[in-house]
């Protein structure tokens, strides 16, 4: 999807106002684009707790992406207080059960196994977490810990899981874990299955929700990071040290959806004759195409203009499918979508007309009989 401003855009409209919110620090924004909903002290740097576990499972489960390593469950991994999966020095599972384990239960013990089985130690693989947040452009943020336990330099903001959120979302493996109310998580050793209830409530309370972590620890408060999407519509909201975080994220993820709508954008049906310069054939058939839905705000749709960009003619050769114009969508000013005019058939360059000094060589040419 495409939206119709820049992710550092953040008109009052949108960002001021909004529901009440219980929460300390709180965030929603559109997940395709960025573009701020609603925010509350959104760059207030707070401890995130296990909210912390989903740059802990994204990089777990990058890391997968291509060897799907299994890892042998050590006591220095399991030495971690909190929540539990449950694991057992000499225990073996893969690296992709193990990001299941701490997203579905907030495992603190899988997020230190992965965070050990990758870098070697928790603190190489926190380099790795501040890494990876530079390249998300998470500004505020410093991780300390795989798990999320409290640490004065352990902090982000509202604003910075938003956006952590809005990547991992784009991972299919981790959408795939955290939208489920339940798993079944398999043992290589012990050979078995264990399944696991998602703690995210949130799943069952709200229609739409697609994820994402929960977090608590007492320095920290209750911590909720949502994704819901409807209409397809996709939005993620963030909520930090917030007492009542279930309700607070019904309530803003209701009002982000209440302030935006789809716009479909569909040329398909559009057709049009170009003619050609310099062609065995003086003109094409165009066709328009069809494009992604636009994201706009609700009520907008009427001042959005279309435009038809088509030259008036067009220089052979021309190939089938060719791009040969195209149509743009403008809203205040603002392109929100863009469509591509392909040309419908083919249109060789006519054999070029030969000149005096040409003809005149070639007449010497045959004359003299000269090769």
């Amino acid at each position: 999807m495409s939206f119709f401003l820049s992710v550092s855009a953040a008109p009052a409209a949108f960002a001021e106002g909004g529901p009440q919110v219980s929460a300390q620090a709180a965030i929603v924004i559109h997940a395709d684009s960025g573009k701020v909903l609603y925010e509350k002290n959104a760059d207030e740097q707070r401890s995130m707790a296990s909210t912390t576990k989903i740059m802990t499972a994204l990089i777990a489960l990058e890391t997968a992406a291509a060897d799907d390593p299994v890892v042998t469950i050590t006591d220095e991994m399991v030495r971690v207080e909190g929540s539990s999966m449950g694991l057992q020095p000499g225990d073996q599972l893969t690296l992709k059960s193990l990001a299941a384990g701490m997203l579905i239960v907030s495992g603190n013990d899988a997020a230190n196994s992965a965070a050990i089985a990758i870098s070697g130690s928790t603190e190489a693989f926190a380099e790795k977490m501040n890494q990876r947040a530079q390249e998300l452009g998470m500004e505020h943020t410093h991780f300390v810990t795989p798990s999320g336990l409290d640490d004065d330099a352990h902090y982000s903001t509202a604003r910075d899981m938003a956006t952590l959120a809005a990547a991992a979302m784009k991972n299919p493996d981790f959408a795939a874990i955290v939208g489920q109310k339940a798993m079944n998580i398999s043992f290589i050793t012990p050979d078995q299955t264990r399944r696991y209830t998602n703690h995210n409530k949130l799943l069952n309370l709200y229609e739409g929700c697609t994820g994402v972590k929960t977090g608590f620890t007492k320095k920290s408060g209750r911590c909720l990071v949502s994704a819901a999407e409807r209409d397809g519509i996709r939005l993620i909201a963030v909520t930090l040290n917030a007492p009542d975080d279930w309700n607070d994220h019904m309530a803003l993820l209701n009002d982000g959806f209440s302030k935006l709508e789809c716009y479909p954008v569909d040329d398909s049906g559009y057709t049009a004759t170009l003619p050609v310069t310099g062609g065995l054939a003086r003109s094409v058939q165009v066709r328009g195409s069809a494009g992604e839905v636009a994201v706009i705000p609700r009520g907008a749709a009427e001042r959005v203009r279309r435009i038809v960009e088509l030259p008036r003619f067009v220089y052979a050769p021309v190939m089938e499918q060719q791009a040969v114009g195209r149509v743009r969508y403008i809203l205040d000013g603002e392109e929100i979508a863009e469509t591509v005019l392909t040309a419908q058939g083919c249109a060789e360059q006519a054999p070029r007309e030969k000149s005096l000094w040409e003809r005149l060589v070639e007449a010497v040419r045959t004359f003299f009989q000269i090769e």
